[in-house]
């Protein structure tokens, strides 16, 4: 059966000046109510203190300026992991400076306090300093935490950050949300290959998923079957991923045996064994891994020369 083509993704238009959202004026809130409200009242039992409110000029949503103790905010659970050096960094210009003038986006946490899913590494830099307090951005809608790949823009997400994020957003929505679908939730997660990647990094955290992801992009849709259901579908495809990896990695160690040395091998062991860009019609991505696996497990290393190497270009293996 012939698999559908993804639609393509488009940008918005650049619109005509002046013709969305709300003007300055309006932006003013007297008043807050409903969800603002019971965040205000969050943010003053927590210790913290509401500088003000509005709307945002873009979708009319009430926001409010805080600032929070500091240890009543936490990083959502299913963030990446701190970068050690990052953060170390952010310190070190936040001490010379004396100032911290980038407020972290906030949204209430399942109980008490507040979670930041996109101020990690600025959190983690002021509670290095010392801090008692810090500012927030703090939204009422929750459903904003599960939006870190757009909102996270402090340190650039390489594809395993992205992975590792979207299966750990993944579980939290099977938790809060049980018998939804993945396509409900497409616009959190980005990408279903994410979801596979990010179960193979968890697995071996060496692992080069940079190397599989484009075809493995390819040839996965959005399932419109509940999250617990296709999550075992992603687990047998990352299980036969990894054994992939495992059987390539057994030709680049005879490669380089031979004496080759690129940071490509991977990615021209997997490149000669992948006839997708040949054929007329795409497969279903178990029969394209186990056709890749073959042809890696029949290999021949001694027909290789490092011109071929050198032509084939692509990205490190371990990007």
């Amino acid at each position: 059966m012939a698999r559908a083509k993804k639609p393509v993704r488009r940008r918005p238009r650049k619109a005509k000046a002046g013709t969305r959202g709300i003007s300055a004026l309006e932006c003013r809130i007297d008043t807050l109510s409903g969800e603002a409200a019971g965040v205000k009242t969050r943010v003053e039992n927590e210790g913290g203190f509401v500088l003000g409110c509005y709307n945002d000029p873009l979708g009319k949503n009430a926001l409010l300026l805080a600032v929070l103790p500091i240890d009543a905010i936490e990083p959502t659970p299913f963030q990446r992991d701190l970068s050690q050096m990052h953060h170390r960094r952010l310190a070190d210009v936040l001490d010379r400076t004396g100032m911290f003038l980038d407020p972290v986006i906030a949204v209430t946490a399942p109980e008490k306090g507040f979670w930041t899913p996109n101020g990690r590494h600025r959190l983690e830099a002021m509670r290095r300093l010392g801090a008692k307090a810090i500012t927030a951005l703090v939204v009422p809608k929750r459903e904003v935490a599960w939006q870190i790949l757009a909102l996270n823009t402090e340190k650039a997400h390489n594809l395993r950050d992205k992975s590792l994020e979207v299966i750990r957003i993944y579980r939290n929505l099977m938790e809060e949300t049980p018998g939804k679908t993945e396509k409900e939730f497409s616009y959190y997660l980005e990408e279903p290959s994410f979801v596979t990647m990010g179960l193979c990094y968890e697995k071996n955290p060496r692992f080069s998923g940079a190397v599989y992801n484009s075809f493995v992009r390819r040839l996965t849709e959005f399932s419109g079957e509940s999250l617990g259901k296709t999550l075992k579908l992603h687990e047998k495809h990352a299980d036969m991923l990894l054994e992939l990896d495992e059987r390539v990695a057994e030709v680049v160690k005879k490669l380089k045996a031979k004496g080759f040395v690129s940071p490509y091998l991977k990615t021209f062991v997997v490149a000669r064994s992948n006839p997708l860009r040949f054929m007329k019609e795409p497969p279903e991505l178990e029969d394209l891994i186990r056709t890749i696996r073959g042809k890696v497990e029949r290999f021949n290393v001694d027909k290789i020369k490092q011109t071929d190497i050198v032509a084939s270009g692509g990205a490190p293996d371990d990007e």
